[in-house]
């Protein structure tokens, strides 16, 4: 009787052990395997959202220009005087890997096209070489479908490429680099392409654009004037000493 029990208890022992090697949901080296896990899993790495507050978007993709990235978040990040936060400012790139920008900076994004949420400010930037990103579907259709809700739509530079290949601005005036309006007019005729040898600048509806490069910091003072006022942007161009830079060689 005695070695029955034995055999009984060892029979039970390596059952309890089979079981928790096949059981996924509990093996560390397998992983969860239940969506609403994974998903949960995955929503705790995304960068946290203030649903009370506006959400500015950054599209990034390998070869941007550094400055149009780091140039609007310089902007939006600043919280008010009082310390007072007034934006999510996120960046978004087509996976979740590292862009790498013509500058060599890494750069995690925040949110993917696929989960990336409804944006109020859009800022679109540009790359040397243009051709990847206007012949990328997903880059194309993430634009049509965030210019949906937001307020404002912003390019920066040759961006204007992309705005254009969306057919989103189609009949609004638009800038871009210097030197790239007939290009860039040849390319989309459907788009008022403006003169940018005197033009830095451009507002037509929600749509805002400009030369680029540190020309980007005019575009991101002005939306950021419409939504939070000359005050805020007084703060801001004093904290980032932009009139010391207006007169460094003085």
């Amino acid at each position: 009787m005695k070695k029955l029990n034995i055999l009984f208890i060892v029979l039970s022992l390596s059952l309890i052990g089979c079981n928790f090697g096949t059981d996924k949901s509990t093996n560390p080296e397998s992983g969860p395997t239940d969506p609403e896990v994974v998903a949960a899993a995955e929503q705790q790495l995304l960068k946290p959202i203030n649903d009370s507050l506006p959400i500015i978007g950054l599209l990034m993709y390998n070869g941007v220009l550094t400055t149009e990235v780091t140039a609007t978040a310089d902007v939006f990040t600043k919280h008010t005087e009082a310390g007072k936060q007034l934006f999510n400012v996120i960046t978004i790139a087509e996976t979740s890997d590292p862009i790498v920008s013509e500058e060599g900076l890494k750069i995690v994004p925040d949110y993917t096209f696929e989960n990336c949420p409804k944006l109020d400010v859009l800022f679109v930037p540009s790359a040397y070489d243009m051709y990847t990103q206007v012949h990328n579907p997903k880059i194309v259709s993430f634009i049509k479908e965030q210019n949906k809700n937001t307020k404002y739509t912003v390019s920066n530079c040759a961006g204007a490429h992309l705005i254009g290949e969306s057919g989103i601005a189609d009949g609004k005036k638009i800038v871009t680099w210097i030197g790239g309006g007939a290009e860039l007019q040849k390319l989309y005729p459907n788009l008022k392409v403006q003169n940018d040898s005197v033009v830095r600048y451009m507002e037509d509806g929600k749509f805002i654009s400009s030369n680029g490069n540190l020309i980007s910091y005019v575009s991101a003072l002005n939306v950021l004037k419409k939504m939070a006022g000359q005050e805020q942007v007084d703060f801001v161009e004093s904290y980032i000493y932009l009139k010391q830079l207006q007169d460094w060689k003085q």
